[in-house]
């Protein structure tokens, strides 16, 4: 296969899609209202996922060679964004929207044996086979990320920074360990979110008409990840020539969306309020609350997760002890806590600095 011509096509048909795809959701009214938490300004289409998702497949189709793990990852993401799309349109009911997802991502768990089977020697007192127990933890593992990148989904670039940050992760690290399929797979959703995240941002046009993800979208992205991720940790998965990379690695890649869930469902939780309930308390709301504007915001929230993956991959190349690299996240993740609950007194000490001197 020609990288380059693979990764090309995916940029080139998302770019299409991304514009062919707006008259459309105008006509049949698959846009995003302005409401008390949403604050952009006019109704936004939301074609961005249907665009990152068609162009993959259609590259998956035409250029890779159709095994039972990704024929049921394209028939599972197919079912997955319609899920979303009907979700962007007529506003699921948490519990239905749980169940069909649950439904849809048995079929790569169940049907294909992707799953994370192991989590490493995390307590330094050997391997965790997690057996059996590998199934219902894949699928908490997809619900997870699937609802953190739809929680981060509230400014514009955010969702696609953070996915596209997610997904070089596992580019870098299927290079470092051999496994070319994981590579050119987590190239073709990267150069496919590439045009999806300029027109989301309005760069460098900022007249071109400008998209949203959608919900079908950060389904989409959740459910790639972690079957990407348990590619890259399933060594049943992975060629002669390629190596298994350690479970807690996987973290460091999608660090800033499942800090920022965790943190929000906890802070909900502990106010007796239900862990989904929208509000505007997330890292994001944080920063634009403090003072900082759209641009200031996503570049603190994207140098931060850049990072963490920085961190991650150094770790991971020293083969640091698993052990070790827990507890760093857990450390991490610490001051993540106490950093954010802070932001908005030191910005505001900033500003009145700023204005004294």
């Amino acid at each position: 296969m020609d990288a380059w011509l693979i990764m090309l096509s995916a940029f080139l048909l998302s770019s299409f899609l991304s514009w062919g795809l707006i008259p459309v959701a105008w006509k049949v009214g698959l846009v995003d209202k302005p409401c008390e938490r949403k604050k952009h300004v006019g109704s936004i289409p939301l074609v961005g996922g249907i665009a990152v998702f068609a162009a993959t497949v259609i590259v998956f189709l035409t250029y890779f060679h159709l095994s039972l793990d990704l024929v049921l990852f394209i028939v599972a993401s197919t079912c997955m964004v319609a899920i979303g799309v009907i979700d962007d349109r007529c506003d699921l009911s948490v519990r239905l929207r749980i169940v069909a997802q649950l439904a849809v991502a048995s079929l790569i768990v169940f049907g294909s044996g992707t799953y994370i089977s192991s989590l490493g020697n995390l307590f330094g007192l050997g391997v965790i086979d997690l057996g059996i127990w590998g199934y219902p933890f894949t699928l908490l593992a997809i619900m997870a990320a699937m609802n953190a990148y739809n929680m981060v989904d509230g400014i514009d670039g955010l969702l696609g920074l953070l996915a596209t940050i997610a997904f070089f992760g596992i580019a870098l690290l299927g290079v470092t360990h051999n496994q070319t399929f994981t590579v050119i797979s987590a190239l073709v959703i990267t150069c496919a979110l590439v045009p999806f995240l300029m027109r989301n941002v309005g760069f460098p046009v900022k007249t071109a008409r400008k998209i949203f993800m959608g919900d079908a979208g950060s389904m989409f992205i959740g459910l790639a990840i972690v079957w990407l991720l348990a590619l890259l940790t399933n060594t049943s998965h992975i060629s002669d020539s390629g190596t298994s990379v350690r479970p807690v690695a996987v973290l460091w890649l999608i660090a800033v969306p499942i800090m920022d869930m965790l943190a929000i469902m906890v802070r909900r939780i502990y106010k007796r309020q239900s862990p989904f309930k929208p509000d505007r308390n997330h890292l994001h709301h944080i920063f634009l609350n403090a003072g900082c504007d759209t641009k200031q915001t996503l570049g603190i929230i994207g140098t931060y997760a850049l990072s963490l993956l920085a961190l991650g991959m150094l770790l991971e190349w020293l083969m640091v002890p698993e052990v070790v690299v827990l507890t760093v996240f857990f450390a991490v993740f610490a001051v993540y806590c106490y950093t954010i609950n802070s932001v908005g007194y030191v910005t505001k000490l900033w500003a009145v600095l700023t204005r004294l001197f």
